[in-house]
């Protein structure tokens, strides 16, 4: 087993000029980390400098021996990231994020699938034909460069296990796989323990997360959380201080012979660097009592 972490885990810090992006490479080698994860927008430089960066983070990356366990890109098939509902401009644009994979030599890129179709009252299910064609042709593209696409639980109108679960089986392309983010299914109010069972069979790379859950029916509790799809409050926090049942999860992924990469992504209000250490402490010790 490799533990990555996420370099969105370290937003806030690098937000608040604590730590600048580089550095963070040389903390996860501190922390005890295998690899890092890279993400798009927390390169914080526009397209056209994006090539560069990476090259920056994979000498810094291969300085301190660690490897680049994914690449994460924000997408949207349907509506385009510039809302255009230009299809074809978005899978371009996609399709350059795999170079910027390739730069980083990261195995794998996680893109996102859609937040929903604009305008049109289609379900999931209405929708995952015309998605699995647009997510084929970037699966085959990927392909050419050795980067295995996947989706993630993410997003909302993505994020359900039996939604993820029909979109990959009907893209059902040996290129394309899950993406499973233990702690996100609460965002569409499912169980996590149920939606891992579920999902197991098709997932090449897992995101440990937390989050603390509260009842709509509770007080809101303000700054720091945000509303599930029914209207519950979530706020990250430190693996092993919230309420996903984060071992059990990994013991589904054990028992399902998942022995791969599983990476931290820590969106909490706690400082971040700390929450990243006990995080990844608290992992390990759950993994090996899984």
């Amino acid at each position: 087993m490799k533990f990555s972490v996420s370099l969105y885990s370290f937003f806030s810090a690098l937000r608040a000029g604590e730590i600048t992006l580089l550095e963070c490479v040389d903390k996860a080698k501190e922390m005890g980390f295998d690899a890092i994860e890279a993400v798009d927008f927390v390169m914080g430089c526009p397209p056209e400098e994006m090539p560069e960066m990476a090259k920056k983070i994979k000498e810094r990356a291969d300085q301190n021996g660690l490897e680049i366990s994914s690449f994460a890109v924000g997408a949207d098939l349907l509506n385009g990231q510039d809302g255009s509902g230009d299809s074809q401009k978005e899978i371009a644009r996609v399709k350059s994020m795999v170079d910027i994979a390739a730069i980083l030599g990261a195995p794998r890129m996680r893109h996102d699938i859609t937040m929903g179709q604009k305008g049109s009252p289609k379900s999931y299910a209405a929708l995952v034909p015309q998605l699995a064609e647009l997510v084929r042709e970037i699966a085959d593209y990927a392909q050419s460069k050795g980067i295995l696409t996947m989706t993630e639980n993410h997003g909302f109108f993505s994020q359900d296990s039996e939604r993820v679960e029909l979109l990959y089986n009907t893209v059902n392309h040996p290129n394309f796989a899950l993406l499973c983010d233990i702690g996100n299914f609460t965002c569409a109010d499912e169980n996590p323990a149920t939606a891992v069972a579920r999902v197991a069979p098709y997932v090449k790379y897992v995101h440990a997360k937390d989050f603390i859950i509260k009842s709509y029916y509770d007080n809101d509790p303000g700054e720091g959380a945000f509303q599930t799809r029914a209207g519950n409050y979530l706020r990250g926090t430190i693996i092993g201080h919230g309420n996903v049942p984060v071992k059990q999860c990994l013991h589904i992924l054990k028992k399902a012979g998942y022995d791969d990469t599983i990476a931290i992504e820590f969106e909490g209000m706690e400082p971040a660097l700390t929450a990243i250490r006990v995080g990844l402490a608290n992992l390990k010790k759950y993994w090996a009592e899984a």
